[in-house]
């Protein structure tokens, strides 16, 4: 069962519910609220077996526990430690399509449906540097800073692995493409951008990796069985560019014969993996994702197939392309142009090739003495029952060898409060044994003195920035959002600090919501910005 058919029965995203945006605008309900609005108790606290998760330390900076906790069950929480009062427990997302889709809509003069607009997929869209750990798990690192009035406060939660050596050994890959070649994809910008990244991929990929390539309109067909590069570099090439547009799209055809290649050339040892290109119209075969991500399970689960998503086009099947990707324990990114599919089929895909974890999932347990409410930014689509955290049979995230996950909590303190707030625990099992793993880290009310506006603080501000820009897209109301005029400047500022061309393209993407959404009454905090990172 994948994780949309986990939710717990009942839960409804935010950004779908007026009755949630009612209460946010009000001040959040009583109590700690977890992904989609929801809240958490302490009675929904207990573990598997009924242990609580490890209760955040006293301290104030974010701290990390290089060690952590590991096995199944391992529980190292001291005895007289408090019980958690609060959690929000989720799995980890690297999807950035969102983002990029909304860019393009920004960029042809259109305001994205609130329904594409996923804040995580936003905020991830950038990569803090945060440490990076010296083995094949995580790093966990919290901070914050105060946000608005009355109490409020954001919280970050910063995850990373380490990074692959491009050149140093790693397991290889084998990569089936499906790439959509129908009608609708061509239309400049969508095809022919899908071949110009596969023939940029072709000359990244080793010798001893294997690509295969299935196409699919009306009907699917298999052009390359997955065959070592070394061997085909050339064959692939030609494939490639014999590749022209016809008929209908039949995704459903497209993504079992992907699956059946998959199968047939799966190779041990290796990181098998199906990379879907196309602009995710359906309209022949199985137009709901339901048959389809069947297929998709059975695959994930015997063969530990995983599916890439690469969305294209101006008109473009966001949920759909990510309810496959959900459920094949992968990932979605958008492309536009070829500066783009560069980044995404040079820089990223043959780095990131490597997992440095499955079914990863993280629990954030806040304390009663010192959170009066919290909400977690986004992740509706990701939420996991928290007595799941430790259950390693539902499913989680799969994470690649140098990525950064963020999750961005809205926190309200009690007034006079000082000592703990937060521990966020990440757990995820070991691609290659299963066996699992646990790694926490915390931060108190002594790291959130600061204001999240003023000097010092660039990259927790860009973050900030980002999941601010998709809550006024969803039409929501963050605490201490400043506006998207002055989201803008800050934008621009920290682009003007780091040379960071992605972050000028954000502050552009913002001022071009600004101008489509027509005056606001949201007041720009013009707090003073001080020297910060470059960001890419």
């Amino acid at each position: 069962m994948g994780r949309q058919d986990k939710k717990v029965a009942g839960r409804r995203r935010a950004r779908f519910s007026a009755t949630v945006a009612a209460l946010l605008a009000a001040g959040l309900a009583v109590g700690g609220c977890g992904a989609g609005g929801e809240s958490a108790s302490a009675d929904r606290a207990k573990g598997e077996n009924g242990r609580t998760a490890p209760a955040a330390p006293d301290g104030g900076a974010g701290t990390v526990n290089p060690e952590g906790a590991e096995g199944a069950g391992d529980d190292r929480r001291p005895p007289s430690a408090p019980a958690p009062d609060y959690l929000s427990t989720f799995a980890l997302d690297v999807d950035t399509a969102s983002y990029g889709y909304a860019r393009r809509t920004l960029a042809e003069g259109r305001l994205p449906e609130p329904a594409t607009v996923r804040p995580e997929e936003f905020v991830n869209s950038f990569r803090p540097d945060y440490p990076r750990p010296e083995d094949n798990g995580f790093s966990v690192t919290l901070d914050g800073a105060r946000a608005g009035q009355d109490g409020w406060s954001l919280v970050r939660v910063g995850l990373a692995t380490r990074a692959a050596d491009r050149r140093g050994e790693r397991p290889p890959a084998a990569l089936t493409f499906v790439v959509d070649v129908s009608g609708s994809m061509a239309e400049p910008g969508r095809l022919d951008l899908v071949k110009e990244s596969l023939g940029l991929l072709a000359d990244q990929l080793r010798d001893d990796d294997s690509m295969g390539l299935v196409t699919f309109s009306s009907e699917a067909e298999t052009r390359l069985p997955l065959t070592r590069v070394g061997e085909a570099r050339g064959r692939i090439r030609e494939v490639v560019d014999s590749l022209v547009t016809s008929s209908s799209t039949n995704v459903e055809a497209g993504v079992r014969t992907g699956y059946d290649v998959a199968v047939d050339g799966h190779r041990e040892g290796a990181t098998n993996r199906v990379v879907l290109l196309s602009d995710a119209l359906a309209n022949t075969g199985s137009t709901d994702a339901g048959s389809i991500l069947e297929r998709i399970e059975e695959e994930r689960k015997e063969y530990g197939i995983t599916l890439f998503g690469v969305g294209v086009g101006s008109d473009y099947g966001d949920a759909f392309m990510e309810q496959l990707a959900d459920r094949g324990d992968g990932q979605t990114t958008y492309v536009s142009n070829s500066a783009q599919a560069r980044k995404v089929f040079v820089e990223q895909l043959p780095a990131h090739v490597e997992l440095r974890a499955r079914d990863a999932k993280a629990q954030v347990s806040f304390d009663r003495r010192t959170v009066e409410k919290f909400r977690l930014i986004g992740y509706e689509n990701r939420e996991v029952a928290d007595e799941d955290f430790r259950n390693d049979r539902v499913d989680g995230g799969e994470v690649g060898a140098g990525h950064t996950v963020t999750a961005l909590y809205a926190v309200r303190t009690r007034a006079g409060a000082t000592g703990p707030v937060a521990t966020a625990t990440v757990r995820w099992l070991d691609p290659a044994t299963r066996a699992p793993h646990e790694r926490s880290g915390s931060v108190g009310t002594a790291a959130l003195a600061g204001d999240i506006w003023g000097g010092g603080h660039d990259s927790l501000q860009l973050t900030a920035i980002t999941a601010y820009f998709a809550d006024a897209l969803r039409g929501g109301d963050l605490p201490g959002a400043p506006g998207l005029p002055a989201l803008a400047e800050r934008a621009e500022s920290i682009a003007g600090r780091s040379g960071s061309a992605v972050v000028r393209e954000l502050a552009e993407a913002v001022r071009q919501a600004d101008g489509l959404r027509g005056p606001t009454d949201g007041a720009a905090d013009e707090g003073e910005l001080k020297s910060g990172d470059p960001y890419s």
